[in-house]
């Protein structure tokens, strides 16, 4: 059974950091295609960032930054330098693929708050 496990958000100011973490089980994690979406109030889930491949979306780059630790089954999204338009549920991905078809498994997701 495949499971994710988001953490690490929370309320931050503007100009600050969070490191969100996604801890993968079940699956072969060094294998997986590991994302983060957004989804922030009245507005379409977006992808941000996806691993292999990097920051997906223009407002972030140069900002957020995923990484991955194969050893941990463990994917990361630092942020850096945080805008009030931020503010979202964070949501964790793995997509596995097997004898060529794709399974996607989602996070319970984390909010995240920019605001003074």
């Amino acid at each position: 059974q495949v499971q994710l496990v988001e953490s690490g958000g929370g309320l931050v100011q503007p100009g600050g950091s969070l490191r969100l973490s996604c801890a993968a089980s079940g699956l072969t994690f060094s294998t997986s295609i590991m994302s983060w979406y957004r989804q922030a109030p009245g507005k379409e889930r977006e992808l941000v960032a996806s691993s292999p491949g990097g920051t997906k979306i223009d407002s972030v780059k140069g900002r957020f930054t995923i990484s991955r630790d194969n050893a941990l089954n463990t994917v990361y999204l630092q942020m850096n330098s945080l805008k009030p338009e931020d503010t979202a549920v964070y949501y964790c991905k793995a997509v596995i693929v097997r004898r060529g078809l794709s399974t996607a498994y989602w996070g319970q997701g984390t909010q995240v708050t920019v605001s003074l």
